[in-house]
Order: structure tokens, then C-alpha cells, then sequence
């Protein structure tokens, strides 16, 4: 795979990839993207974006302890998102490929990079807005 499917957390190589397929197995979950952000504690952490089936909701406020567990029990604690986002959209280029780049922007508070490439650039707007409400919650 490409280096940026492997992320390294406290010295546990772990896949993207993987952690994408274990959301996506839930049953609430249409579709997932997982990026490492920079941590001072372990040097990476996961970051997840994740897209609700309709029939979901907004998935209620359990939403993200259910997937954290849901991630814990399908690989293992360490693999477990320190952060969940619930998006209604995922920024993808017009060919379909999740930009994982902009994600990892917004997942280490960074100014958002070059968005010319997507297919539809308001889905960043929504995404920030998403992440400054989700802020105070920690």
C-alpha cells in the first residue's frame, strides 16, 4: 500500500485501510476514511470521518463511543479513533479517490490545502464547521 496507509501509534504500525473496513462493518456506517494526525503522546492518532447510512440518523449521541468500541473490538485498543468525525460528505477527487491529504488538514487544525481537485469543494466547508462544533466535547 501507499506510506500514507500505515500510520505508526506508540510503535504499533496500524493500516488505514483496516481501521476504514472495521467502521464501514457497522452496520450504521456507509462509508469511512481514516487518516494519522501528529500527536504529542504517541506520534500519530487516528482520525476517522465517517459518512451514516440514511436509516442511521445522525446516528444519536452514543454514535462515537459505539464505533470507538466497535473499532477496539474488531482490531484492538490501539487502534481506536481518538477522534470521530460524522460528515455528511467526504472530499473525494473527480475520479471517486477520498483526499486524504484535506482530511489530515482539518484532522491537525491546519489550514485547509489546495481544494481545486475536488469534485465538490463545499464538502470542506461542511467538514469544518462539523469539527469546530465538535471542539468542546473532549
Amino acid at each position: 500500500g501507499r506510506v500514507d496507509d500505515v500510520m505508526n501509534v506508540s510503535g504499533h504500525r496500524l493500516s488505514t485501510t483496516e481501521i476504514e473496513s472495521a467502521l464501514v462493518s457497522h452496520p450504521k456506517v456507509a462509508e469511512a476514511a481514516v487518516v494519522g494526525a501528529k500527536d504529542e503522546d504517541t506520534g500519530q492518532a487516528v482520525c476517522a470521518f465517517v459518512i451514516l447510512r440514511d436509516e442511521a440518523g445522525d446516528g444519536g449521541d452514543d454514535i462515537v463511543a459505539e464505533l470507538r468500541q466497535h473499532v477496539r473490538k474488531e482490531i484492538g485498543p490501539i487502534a481506536t479513533p481518538r477522534q470521530i468525525m460524522i460528515v455528511p460528505e467526504l472530499p473525494k477527487t473527480r475520479s471517486g479517490k477520498i483526499m486524504r491529504r484535506l482530511l489530515r488538514d482539518v484532522a491537525e487544525h491546519r489550514e485547509v490545502g489546495d481544494v481545486t481537485t475536488l469534485a465538490d469543494s463545499t464538502v470542506m466547508d461542511l467538514i469544518k464547521d462539523k469539527e469546530s462544533a465538535g471542539k468542546g466535547e473532549d
